[in-house]
């Protein structure tokens, strides 16, 4: 888990800045199985608060529930999630599309908003809200 300075929050401020963040998360993770990535940020998306939920080779559970919890607890006006596909391909899945519309849904209910959501495969990436699906 990466861990911030209070003095100096990490603002994660467009798909650069996320992508830039993630990356180094994902590369602290084991390539081989998937692992979900969850950055709650303020009205000025700076970084309140972030968590990281590990599955296996072939995927990794969505848990909504917690992920509304904590932007309830920490009071994220936003969040931008990220995943890797421990199979290269950085496509999203139907099931990761699906999800992530869910938990938009969601929060909006706490007037959050999910950002973005970037699918990590290899060196490349996806982003959701590129895509439309946000």
């Amino acid at each position: 888990m990466r861990h911030q300075r209070a003095e100096h929050p990490l603002k994660l401020d467009g798909l650069a800045a996320a992508r830039a963040f993630f990356a180094g998360c994902i590369a602290d993770s084991d390539p081989s199985r998937e692992s979900l990535w969850v950055a709650h940020v303020d009205d000025e998306a700076r970084c309140l608060h972030v968590s990281r939920h590990d599955g296996d080779e072939t995927g990794t559970d969505f848990p909504i529930r917690q992920i509304i919890a904590d932007a309830a607890v920490h009071g994220s006006t936003g969040m931008v999630l990220a995943h890797n596909h421990p199979s290269g391909d950085p496509r999203p899945s139907e099931s990761d599309c699906r999800a992530t519309r869910r938990l938009a849904t969601a929060a909006e209910a706490l007037d959050c908003t999910v950002l973005d959501h970037l699918v990590f495969g290899g060196a490349e990436c996806t982003s959701l809200r590129r895509l439309g699906y946000l």
